[in-house]
Formats: structure tokens, C-alpha cells, sequence
């Protein structure tokens, strides 16, 4: 077999008139810890509602992820009606936090942003640093401040975060994950997941990355439009290749990825999903299943 066969499935330009469906909806109450699918989820000001509201810090309030602890990948989270969180790990008992934190106000940095954060607690603390095997703590995002992506990408529009890398909702589509697995099987590997890459709003309708090239996506809900404008690729480090179900860290997907995946627009990195935005929708709400349309960038 040859090598082009492999090439992604050519798709023609999406005209704004090509449907996409919501595949599934995702969140990540706790940053770098695993996620939840949703049926539907609100839209917040600083992205889907619950979204990475919560993160663990260093003895120097800077921010933990699988990147240096793989093991959080085995932290589950669970949400009540009342905004509660539980969270379970392997050995340890469910550990509830309150909706909102109480404890002391911190400064912490998560990349190059100092930001306010509310401490959960001794309790909270012990039950993290016990699992991961060093002093940690645990906090939340303080409303009210704003932190905001780059003016770089987003130009004039302002788009708020919570503990996110840099941008409120990342997209992806399930072409781009069958294209990959494709290529897996091809070289003999396992097929992955989509939570390796840990996306919030799952798309189907279009081809292989197809989200690469739009402009914006619109979404009629019965309480008026939603519109999220899909401002940067992103660029992935070795967090897809840990097994969110083992902690259990390899060298794929990334190096199939490598293959056909540098992306010029981000100095040659290898990209997966589109970081988006916000464009108006907060207080509306996605539901997997509904259909929206894409806009195409000129």
C-alpha cells in the first residue's frame, strides 16, 4: 500500500450551507484532571459552564498538569445538581468540594497569567497530595477578574478563561479522530480515544479537520443564537499520549500525528482541534445532537 493512500479524505470548501451536528460536549471541572460528557452544557463567560473552574497548584501557586503528573489522569470528577464536585481516584475515598471554595485568597500563575484563586481547604489539599505522592493544593477561579485569551488571534474580541491553556472552548470533530486511527491501524498501533485530546465541543458533518478552515460556528437554540468564532490551531504537547485510563504515558498518537499534522500558522507545530471563542450565546445552551452551520475563513 502506498503512502498517499493515506492522505486525508479531500472534502470540498464548506460554503456556510454544509450542516455539522454536536457529536459530544465535555468539560474539565478540575484542569489537567479527566473529564465529563454532557448531554448539553450552558455557556459561561468563560466558556462551557464547570469548565476548568478548579486547578492544583505547586508550593509556588504555579499550576500542575499531566504533564508533570500523569496520574491526575485517573482523577475523576463528578457534578451535583447544586454545582457541587466529587472527585474519585483509584485507593482513595470520593473527596465532595462545595460549589464554592471558602478558603484563603491566593495569587496564582497558570502559563504567564498571575490570576486570584480561592483555596479549598487542608482537607482538599491532603486528599491530592496523598494520590500524587507530593505537596499540592487545590483551587478555584475567583470571579470577577478577567483573563483573557491573545489579542494576537482573538483582534478586537475580548474572550475570557477560567484555568484554560489560553482559550474558553477548544473543537474538534470525530472525521479528524477516524483519520488518525486509520493512520494507527495502518502502522500497527492501538486506536485512541477522543479523550486524549480533551476537547469541549465535539463536531460531525465535516471531513478530517475540516474545522481547520472555518470561520465561525452558528447554532440556533431555543433561547436565541450562539456563535463561537474558531480564532487558532492547537498545538499539542505529550499529554495525548498518556492513556487516560492507565496514567500510562507512550509515544502515540504523537508520533503518527507528527506525520501529517505540522500546522505553518503556529510555526510548524503539531495541531489538533481548533481553539474558539465566544462571539455571543452567554446564558444559551448546546445539546448534543443539535445541528448549527459553519463559516468558512477567507
Amino acid at each position: 500500500m502506498t503512502d498517499f493512500l493515506l492522505q486525508p479524505v479531500s472534502s470540498a470548501p464548506d460554503d456556510g450551507s454544509s450542516p455539522v451536528t454536536i457529536a459530544s460536549l465535555h468539560v474539565y471541572p478540575v484542569k489537567s484532571c479527566a473529564g465529563l460528557s454532557l448531554t448539553r452544557t450552558d455557556l459561561a463567560i468563560t466558556g462551557f459552564a464547570h469548565d476548568r473552574q478548579w486547578m492544583l497548584i505547586d508550593d509556588q501557586h504555579e499550576f500542575l498538569s499531566q504533564r508533570e503528573h500523569a496520574r491526575m489522569a485517573l482523577i475523576r470528577p463528578s457534578l451535583g445538581d447544586d454545582g457541587a464536585l466529587t472527585v474519585t481516584a483509584p485507593g482513595c475515598v470520593p473527596l465532595v468540594l462545595p460549589a464554592v471554595a471558602a478558603g484563603e485568597a491566593l495569587r496564582v500563575r497558570v502559563w504567564d497569567d498571575a490570576v486570584e484563586a480561592r483555596a479549598a481547604g487542608v482537607a482538599a489539599d491532603r486528599w491530592f497530595s496523598d494520590f500524587l505522592g507530593e505537596p499540592v493544593r487545590l483551587v478555584q477561579f475567583a470571579p470577577g477578574q478577567r483573563r483573557l485569551s491573545s489579542a494576537r488571534w482573538t483582534g478586537a474580541l475580548e474572550a475570557e478563561n477560567g484555568f484554560s491553556d489560553g482559550y474558553p472552548i477548544l473543537v474538534t470533530t470525530v472525521a479528524a479522530l477516524d483519520e488518525l486511527n486509520h493512520r494507527l491501524a495502518f502502522g500497527g498501533h492501538a486506536p485512541v480515544t477522543m479523550a486524549r485530546f480533551r476537547p469541549n465541543l465535539v463536531l460531525d458533518g465535516l471531513g478530517p479537520h475540516g474545522e481547520d478552515g472555518l470561520d465561525e460556528l452558528q447554532f440556533d437554540t431555543p433561547d436565541g443564537p450562539v456563535t463561537l468564532r474558531l480564532v487558532k490551531p492547537c498545538p499539542r504537547c505529550p499529554i495525548p499520549n498518556i492513556d487516560p485510563d492507565t496514567a500510562v504515558a507512550g509515544h502515540e498518537p504523537g508520533d503518527t500525528l507528527s506525520r501529517y499534522r505540522a500546522d505553518a500558522r503556529v510555526g510548524g507545530a503539531i495541531t489538533f482541534g481548533m481553539n474558539a471563542v465566544i462571539v455571543e450565546g452567554i446564558g444559551r445552551r448546546l445539546v448534543v445532537g443539535q445541528g448549527g452551520r459553519g463559516t468558512v475563513r477567507f
